[in-house]
């Protein structure tokens, strides 16, 4: 990497929350007919998705492994990612006209939002604190390779710590790709 600055760990989760809330705000504006929100929708769920998955293979790990407390805290971001996933497993089967999809939209909005806020505010200043520039830099690297090898469907079910993510997530990944193509949807 002689050219480009490599990005740590914390400005990749930071610049991946950015886009996020871009596209909620997006969605809260009320702009587009109702497939251009499903489809904005589903772009956020694959976000999201990714970004969990990759939270959970490498931050989460270095976060038990260097904080005080840390498998609390990791177990309870992890929780939190559950608790989205049930709700983006559920907007994935709801037609963007019904009204449970805007309830259940605002409601993944709202947790995770508070996730977000939790995160930047407590978490990622902890680590920043207790990992080296070093660490940082490589686990940023490995959590934006993981993100593009990443699921882009909600899988509640699948497991969410190592080893078991790092094996299951490609192959669910892979049949989540294709089902995107398959279906049209935007990921």
């Amino acid at each position: 990497m002689a050219a480009t600055q490599q990005s740590d760990l914390v400005s990749v989760i930071v610049n991946d929350h950015r886009r996020v809330e871009r596209a909620f705000s997006e969605l809260e504006s009320g702009t587009g007919d109702a497939e251009y929100r499903r489809n904005l929708t589903d772009h956020v769920i694959a976000e999201l998705v990714r970004h969990s998955v990759a939270e959970e293979q490498f931050m989460y790990p270095a976060v038990r492994k260097h904080l005080d407390g840390g498998d609390q805290l990791a177990d309870k971001e992890i929780e939190e990612h559950g608790e989205a996933e049930q709700l983006m497993k559920q907007l994935e089967s709801v037609d963007a006209t019904d009204e449970q999809f805007d309830q259940l939209l605002r409601q993944l909005m709202q947790d995770v939002r508070h996730h977000v806020e939790d995160e930047e505010h407590n978490l990622l200043p902890k680590l920043q604190q207790a990992c080296t520039a070093d660490e940082l830099r490589d686990l940023g690297s490995k959590v934006e390779q993981a993100e593009k090898v990443a699921p882009t469907r909600p899988h509640p079910s699948s497991p969410s710590t190592p080893p078991a993510n790092l094996i299951l997530a490609p192959g669910a990944a892979i049949i989540d790709k294709v089902r995107d193509a398959l279906s049209g949807r935007h990921t």
